[in-house]
Protein backbone atom coordinates (compact mmCIF):
# COMPACT_ATOMS: atom_id res chain seq x y z
CA UNK A 1 0.00 0.00 0.00
CA UNK A 2 1.13 3.50 -1.06
CA UNK A 3 -0.03 6.29 1.72
CA UNK A 4 -0.57 9.95 0.67
CA UNK A 5 -0.44 12.50 3.70
CA UNK A 6 -2.79 15.36 3.52
CA UNK A 7 -0.35 18.03 2.57
CA UNK A 8 0.73 15.60 -0.32
CA UNK A 9 -2.78 14.95 -1.47
CA UNK A 10 -3.62 18.57 -1.17
CA UNK A 11 -0.68 19.17 -3.29
CA UNK A 12 -1.51 16.78 -5.77
CA UNK A 13 -4.66 18.18 -6.18
CA UNK A 14 -3.64 21.67 -6.93
CA UNK A 15 -1.29 20.47 -9.45
CA UNK A 16 -3.88 18.36 -10.98
CA UNK A 17 -6.19 21.49 -11.27
CA UNK A 18 -3.55 23.50 -12.46
CA UNK A 19 -3.41 21.43 -15.55
CA UNK A 20 -6.94 20.85 -15.83
CA UNK A 21 -7.26 17.53 -16.27
CA UNK A 22 -10.00 15.59 -14.64
CA UNK A 23 -8.45 12.48 -16.56
CA UNK A 24 -5.20 12.92 -14.19
CA UNK A 25 -3.52 10.84 -11.64
CA UNK A 26 -0.63 10.62 -10.00
CA UNK A 27 1.97 8.06 -10.89
CA UNK A 28 4.57 6.74 -8.81
CA UNK A 29 7.77 4.59 -9.89
CA UNK A 30 11.44 4.06 -9.57
CA UNK A 31 14.19 3.79 -12.46
CA UNK A 32 17.17 3.04 -12.36
CA UNK A 33 19.87 6.19 -11.62
CA UNK A 34 20.69 8.29 -8.95
CA UNK A 35 23.71 7.92 -6.53
CA UNK A 36 22.27 5.60 -4.83
CA UNK A 37 20.55 3.48 -8.01
CA UNK A 38 17.37 4.10 -8.04
CA UNK A 39 15.29 6.99 -8.47
CA UNK A 40 11.83 8.21 -7.67
CA UNK A 41 9.29 9.35 -10.42
CA UNK A 42 6.33 11.47 -9.52
CA UNK A 43 4.47 12.58 -12.52
CA UNK A 44 1.14 13.38 -13.80
CA UNK A 45 -0.45 11.01 -16.33
CA UNK A 46 -3.22 10.32 -18.24
CA UNK A 47 -2.79 6.82 -19.39
CA UNK A 48 -3.14 3.50 -17.46
CA UNK A 49 -1.69 -0.18 -19.02
CA UNK A 50 -2.70 -3.36 -18.12
CA UNK A 51 0.41 -3.52 -15.72
CA UNK A 52 -0.18 -0.49 -13.37
CA UNK A 53 -2.45 -0.95 -10.36
CA UNK A 54 -4.42 1.50 -8.91
CA UNK A 55 -5.09 3.02 -5.44
CA UNK A 56 -8.34 5.98 -5.42
CA UNK A 57 -8.16 9.11 -3.11
CA UNK A 58 -11.18 11.21 -2.70
CA UNK A 59 -10.44 13.67 -5.71
CA UNK A 60 -7.55 11.72 -7.41
CA UNK A 61 -6.01 8.30 -7.87
CA UNK A 62 -2.59 6.92 -7.73
CA UNK A 63 -0.89 4.23 -10.29
CA UNK A 64 1.96 2.57 -10.37
CA UNK A 65 3.69 -0.43 -12.14
CA UNK A 66 3.23 -3.63 -10.63
CA UNK A 67 6.91 -4.86 -11.51
CA UNK A 68 7.48 -1.70 -9.20
CA UNK A 69 5.72 -2.50 -6.18
CA UNK A 70 8.45 -4.44 -4.33
CA UNK A 71 10.28 -1.05 -4.14
CA UNK A 72 6.88 0.86 -3.51
CA UNK A 73 5.56 -1.03 -0.78
CA UNK A 74 4.71 1.33 2.54
CA UNK A 75 6.01 4.47 1.22
CA UNK A 76 4.94 6.88 2.63
CA UNK A 77 4.58 10.76 0.11
CA UNK A 78 4.29 13.51 1.99
CA UNK A 79 5.14 17.17 0.99
CA UNK A 80 6.42 20.18 2.77
CA UNK A 81 6.70 23.69 2.30
CA UNK A 82 9.76 24.99 4.18
CA UNK A 83 10.27 29.27 3.11
CA UNK A 84 10.98 29.31 -0.13
CA UNK A 85 11.84 25.85 -0.53
CA UNK A 86 9.48 22.81 -0.83
CA UNK A 87 8.30 19.34 -2.42
CA UNK A 88 7.38 16.34 -2.21
CA UNK A 89 9.36 13.57 -0.01
CA UNK A 90 9.26 9.99 0.18
CA UNK A 91 9.88 7.79 3.37
CA UNK A 92 10.73 4.17 1.86
CA UNK A 93 10.68 1.21 4.41
CA UNK A 94 12.38 -0.63 1.76
CA UNK A 95 15.15 1.20 1.16
CA UNK A 96 18.64 0.36 2.68
CA UNK A 97 20.65 2.97 1.47
CA UNK A 98 19.55 6.57 0.40
CA UNK A 99 21.45 9.55 -0.77
CA UNK A 100 21.82 12.96 1.12
CA UNK A 101 19.29 14.54 -1.14
CA UNK A 102 16.33 11.08 -0.40
CA UNK A 103 16.11 11.24 -4.49
CA UNK A 104 17.73 7.94 -5.03
CA UNK A 105 18.07 4.67 -2.79
CA UNK A 106 18.63 1.07 -3.19
CA UNK A 107 16.91 -1.86 -1.38
CA UNK A 108 18.80 -5.01 0.38
CA UNK A 109 17.90 -7.06 -2.77
CA UNK A 110 18.63 -4.38 -5.08
CA UNK A 111 21.09 -2.13 -5.55
CA UNK A 112 20.16 -0.53 -9.46
CA UNK A 113 22.45 1.28 -11.40
CA UNK A 114 24.40 4.55 -9.69
CA UNK A 115 24.36 7.33 -12.36
CA UNK A 116 25.79 10.92 -10.95
CA UNK A 117 22.61 13.11 -9.92
CA UNK A 118 22.32 15.97 -11.72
Amino acid sequence: MIEVSEEAQLAIQQMIQENEGSNLFLRVGIEDGGCSGLSYSLKLDDELSDEDEVLQYESFNVAWDKRSIEFLEGIKIDYTNQGMVGGFTIDNPNARTTCGCGASFRTATYRGKSQKCD
